[in-house]
C-alpha cells in the first residue's frame, strides 16, 4: 500500500512538472524548478553576481507584497506599490515598513486584470496627482482598462478623476496592457488588444494601442489621429497585442515599448506617432502549440521591433539605465521576464547590433518592473512578493555566485 501511494504521488509529480503553465493568463512551456524561486528574505543580500565587469549585490527591501505589478518613487524617499488585487501600499525602504493606502477604487481581479501601474504628476507633490491604471468593471462580466487620478494626502486618495475608459470593454480577462509614462509633458498609457488581435488594426477602437494624454486627461491637438475620421483620438500607435513595458530613452527622448508575443515573438519597439507595429498580420512568434499567424515576419508599412525574443521571455517592465554607480550600463535597456524568469538587459552598439545578458537568472523570480531610484540603483519587482535593489558590491571577486538552468548569470547571449 505504502508503494503504490508513493508511486501515485511521483506520478502526479511527474504530470505537474511536465504540464505547460500559465504566464499572465496565457499557456506557455513551464521554466525548470528549482528551489532558488522561494520569496527571498528582506535586510539581507541575498545574491552577488557581474555582468559587463558590473559587481552588484542583490538587497531585498521587502518580501510582504501579494502579487505587486508597479512602483513609483515619492520624493520624501518612500516608495508606493500597486497589488493586483487592488491595494496600494507605501514602503518605508530603509527599515521595509508597508502601511496600506486608503481610497482606491474596485478592480477586477481575476485572469490578467487588477490594478496596474502607479505614476507621480511630474511636479508631484505640487500637485499632488497620483495616477492609477487598472481593469474596471462594466457590468454583464465585461471590463476594460481605465486611467484615473486623486490627491494623496496622508495614507488617503482623494478626489478622484477618472480620465479615460478604454472602448471598447470586452468580455475577456486578458491583454489589458496598463502601462504608463510620463514624458515631455504628456502621458502615455498601453492598452491591449484583450485577446482579440484583429482590433489592434482598427483606428477607431482603443484596443491594441498606446494611448497620448496630457497630464488632465485631455487630448493633445497633435495626436497622430486627431483630424482622422472615426479614428479614436487619443492613439499615438497602434498594430500591438500586450504592451507592458514603456520607458523614455535617456539620450534620444524616444519613448520604447515591450510586449509581449503569442509562443514566441515577445517584442522592443521604438515608437513613432502613428506607426503601425503589426499585430497581427505580421510577428515573430506562432499560435500555441504551433502554426502560422498573419502574413510573416514583415510588411510595407508595418514597424520592424529594434529587438525581439524567441522563444518568448514573456517581456514586463521596461526602464534604462541613466547612469550612476553602473556606469559600464548606460543607456542599457533593463526588462523583467516573467516567464524565463530573470532580469534582461540589453547593450546597444552603434551600428545598431543589440547583445543580450540574462541578469539575476539563478533567482528564478517572476519580474514584473524594473526602474532606476533617485539614488541611481536598480529596483526590481518581483512577482512573488518582493522589491528587490540591485547595489555595488565591494569585496572579493571569488564571491561571485555564478547562474544556474544551463546558463552563466550575466553570460553574455547572441541571436
Amino acid at each position: 500500500m505504502g508503494r503504490r501511494l508513493w508511486l501515485l504521488s511521483a506520478a502526479l509529480l511527474v504530470l505537474v512538472l511536465g504540464a505547460s503553465f500559465a504566464i499572465d493568463g496565457e499557456i506557455r512551456a513551464p521554466s525548470p524548478p528549482t528551489a532558488a524561486s522561494e520569496t527571498p528574505k528582506r535586510g539581507r543580500a541575498l545574491h552577488r553576481e557581474s555582468s559587463s565587469g558590473v559587481d552588484f549585490l542583490a538587497t531585498t527591501i521587502t518580501d510582504e507584497l501579494e502579487k505587486p505589478w508597479s512602483f513609483a518613487f515619492l520624493p520624501d524617499g518612500d516608495i508606493l506599490l500597486t497589488e493586483r488585487a487592488g491595494a496600494l501600499k507605501r514602503l518605508d525602504p530603509k527599515t521595509g515598513a508597508l502601511s496600506a493606502i486608503s481610497g482606491l477604487p474596485d478592480v477586477v481581479f481575476a485572469g490578467q486584470g487588477g490594478l496596474f501601474d502607479v505614476a507621480l504628476h511630474p511636479a508631484f507633490p505640487d500637485p499632488a496627482w497620483v495616477y492609477l491604471t487598472y481593469a474596471a468593471p462594466m457590468g454583464e462580466g465585461r471590463s476594460t482598462t481605465r486611467l484615473a487620478r486623486a490627491r494623496l494626502g496622508g495614507d488617503a486618495l482623494e478626489q478622484w478623476e477618472i480620465l479615460y475608459t478604454a472602448e471598447p470593454a470586452r468580455n475577456s480577462g486578458v491583454h489589458y496592457g496598463g502601462r504608463l509614462l510620463f514624458a515631455d509633458e504628456h502621458l502615455y498609457m498601453t492598452v491591449g488588444e484583450r485577446g482579440a488581435g484583429d482590433l489592434a488594426q482598427r483606428l477607431d477602437m482603443d484596443l491594441g494601442k498606446v494611448l497620448r494624454f496630457r497630464s488632465d486627461g485631455t487630448l493633445p491637438e497633435d495626436n497622430p489621429f486627431a483630424t482622422t475620421p472615426d479614428a479614436r483620438k487619443a492613439v499615438f500607435t497602434y498594430g500591438h497585442r500586450n504592451p507592458q513595458g514603456l520607458a523614455r530613452h535617456p539620450s534620444t527622448g524616444e519613448i520604447w515599448v515591450t510586449e509581449h508575443g503569442p509562443q514566441g515573438g515577445d517584442e522592443l519597439n521604438r515608437l513613432e506617432a502613428g506607426a503601425n507595429y503589426g499585430w497581427p498580420v505580421i510577428t515573430y512568434g506562432e499560435k500555441y502549440g504551433g502554426g502560422r499567424i498573419g502574413e510573416g515576419t514583415a510588411k510595407a508599412g508595418m514597424a520592424q521591433p529594434v529587438h525581439y525574443y524567441v522563444p518568448s521571455i514573456a517581456t514586463g517592465g521596461l526602464g534604462f539605465y541613466r547612469g550612476g554607480p553602473f556606469a559600464a550600463w548606460k543607456g542599457d535597456a533593463f526588462i523583467g521576464a516573467l516567464r524565463d524568469r530573470h532580469l534582461n538587459r540589453l547593450a546597444f552598439a552603434p551600428d545598431g547590433k543589440v547583445t543580450e545578458y540574462r541578469l539575476l537568472a539563478d533567482l528564478r523570480l517572476r519580474i514584473r518592473d524594473v526602474k532606476q531610484g533617485p539614488d541611481g540603483l536598480l529596483y526590481v519587482l518581483a512577482e512573488q512578493g518582493a522589491l528587490i535593489r540591485l547595489d555595488p558590491a565591494v569585496g572579493p571577486r571569488e564571491a561571485l555566485r555564478q547562474g544556474s538552468a544551463g546558463i552563466n548569470a550575466g553570460a553574455r547571449l547572441r541571436r
